[in-house]
């Protein structure tokens, strides 16, 4: 039985597909490629993937397209890969619901080092039970976050559909209460890497995050933004341990 991270990557340039299956594939993950959307869906149907590598700039359907309908039935990881300077494909990548994007030209050491780290962060790798201590749970206003089921439930009890990025930034807060995180410090936790200049994707999913917390609402209570600061979690948070 093939035990191997299975990862899918939807590109249609066939030199750029070679290199980042050729490059994959060296590196301990199961690759299949697909060059279109149509070839990704074939591809989900036939086997669970673990992640997502989804160009931005494909004939037809294009990767944004692919993304929003990906992100309205499945939590899949998705790292998005957009030109050189296309801030708006990133943007509404993030929007959409994608977790990471990776501008081309990129190193094939880079993209391997983003996707384990996207993995990490969203289905835990093998060895994670080793290092995962007892499961937590977050409580704060009625809200609850279970971080061992990676899951946030409303005062109602009923489960909020995060993304793997949305989620963690909630950890983030959850973890840092009531103190002023900039771009560079969430940046930090969530990727290992300081903000690039114009970066906003966190700003992206914080919005998106609000949203989801509080709907309708112009001014949002719990993720407050502190001018030329960044963000700042305004509930009391309670931590509670389950052996």
């Amino acid at each position: 039985m093939n035990t191997l991270p299975r990862i899918a990557i939807v590109e249609d340039d066939p030199d750029m597909s070679r290199m980042m299956t050729g490059y994959m594939s060296n590196h301990g993950f199961d690759v299949a490629p697909a060059r279109s959307g149509r070839d990704l869906d074939r591809v989900l149907l036939g086997s669970k993937i673990d992640c997502v590598i989804l160009d931005v700039g494909l004939p037809g359907e294009d990767g944004l397209s692919i993304c929003r309908r990906l992100r309205a039935k499945s939590a899949v990881p998705i790292i998005m890969v957009t030109a050189r300077g296309a801030e708006t494909d990133r943007i509404v990548g993030l929007e959409l619901g994608a977790d990471d994007y990776l501008a081309k030209p990129f190193s094939p050491r880079e993209l391997v080092a983003r996707v384990r780290a996207l993995m990490r962060r969203s289905t835990a790798v093998a060895d994670a039970p080793e290092q995962t201590p007892a499961a937590e749970t977050m409580l704060f206003e009625g809200w609850r976050l279970d971080l061992g089921r990676r899951q946030l439930f409303d005062p109602e009890g009923q489960p909020r559909a995060l993304t793997s990025a949305e989620f963690n930034i909630m950890a983030i807060f959850c973890r840092n209460p009531r103190k002023v995180l900039s771009r560079d410090d969430l940046l930090e936790m969530l990727h290992g890497r300081r903000a690039a200049v114009f970066d906003r994707s966190i700003d992206v999913q914080i919005s998106r995050l609000r949203h989801k917390l509080e709907a309708g609402v112009k001014d949002p209570r719990f993720i407050k933004t502190v001018r030329h600061g960044g963000y700042y979690f305004t509930p009391q948070v309670t931590t509670v341990t389950e052996n």
